[in-house]
């Protein structure tokens, strides 16, 4: 092409844009953004953090495990606020339903559903009146499974919102030892069975959602100690390892018996962290930082890593 027609065109194209009001600023975009999404999103002083459950449109929600009140925040701008307050009950591991948040309700005993919209809580379940720690919770086409971290029990609750909750007995290879058993929770890729995670001893278990009879994962001799939240991306399974400030990346068989391990991740920035979440190419974790006496003023957040 000749160049002064080139050049005559570009002068054309910038006269258009100057009239059209099409001019954006270096680094600008026609469709968005104009930075990345932060990776490291501060969260309220003293909130203390602990579940984590993230949407497919960057939308995200926290749950503080001193007070029960849920933060909101958008993962691609880090902006965000509180939309239910505190309920003087914990709020622990989080998944979200269409427009529904489920709450694990630690050692309240109970279950809670919010409205993602408003942060209305919408019912609560009691789900056992003895000394429990009900931890996280994973959603199945029809039903929320909640984790009971001291009593060999799963709380099966029903997503339409109709009916009580119901009590599955965990049967089979997993056996109740002293401090946090069953934790995080998930389900299998052919989404046919359940995949929770024994804190105190590291294992993963596949576990029928019909009897509750549990089989030990092979995880060819990888031991997940220190596991908390876990978060199934198709076969791949993220593990966090609480203390240990890593997120142990886990290929899974199609029916969830087994796994082998791929990979550790880590980061400087890590201080406890407890669940985890996923959108776009980033995986999402709360710093709990268990290793820190709270105060009003702590400072709490949200790291952000390429998995």
């Amino acid at each position: 092409m000749n160049p002064g027609i080139l050049t005559g065109m570009w002068y054309r194209l910038l006269i258009t844009a100057l009239t059209t009001g099409l001019v954006l600023p270096l680094g600008g975009s026609a469709l968005g953004a104009t930075e990345p999404p932060p990776d490291r999103i501060p969260l309220p002083a003293g909130f203390q953090p602990e579940g984590i459950a993230a949407g497919p449109n960057g939308e995200a929600f926290l749950g503080s495990r001193a007070t029960g009140a849920i933060y909101r925040v958008d993962l691609r701008t880090g902006k965000g606020e509180v939309i239910s307050p505190a309920v003087g009950k914990p709020s622990l591991g989080m998944k979200i339903g269409k427009d529904r948040l489920y709450v694990a309700g630690g050692n309240s005993g109970t279950g809670r559903v919010y409205d993602t919209h408003n942060g209305a809580l919408l019912k609560t379940y009691t789900l056992n009146t003895i000394p429990s720690f009900i931890n996280d919770v994973t959603l199945t086409d029809d039903s929320a499974f909640m984790t009971d971290s001291t009593n060999p029990t799963l709380y099966k609750v029903p997503l339409s919102g109709d009916g009580e909750a119901t009590k599955l007995p965990l049967t089979g290879d997993i056996v109740y030892q002293t401090g946090f058993n069953a934790n995080g929770i998930t389900t299998s890729p052919d989404r046919k069975s359940l995949i929770l995670i024994q804190s105190n001893t590291g294992k993963l278990f596949r576990v029928d959602p019909a009897t509750g009879v549990t089989k030990t994962v092979d995880l060819h001799g990888e031991t997940l100690t220190a596991g908390d939240g876990i978060l199934r991306d198709g076969r791949t399974l993220y593990a966090v390892q609480n203390r240990l400030n890593t997120v142990a990346v886990i290929e899974l068989s199609e029916d969830g018996g087994e796994g082998k391990l791929v990979k550790k991740l880590t980061d400087p920035r890590f201080d406890v962290p407890t669940t985890v979440a996923h959108f776009d190419k980033r995986i999402y974790l709360p710093n709990a930082r268990f290793n820190t006496t709270p105060a009003p003023d702590t400072p709490y957040d949200v790291i952000a890593v390429q998995p």
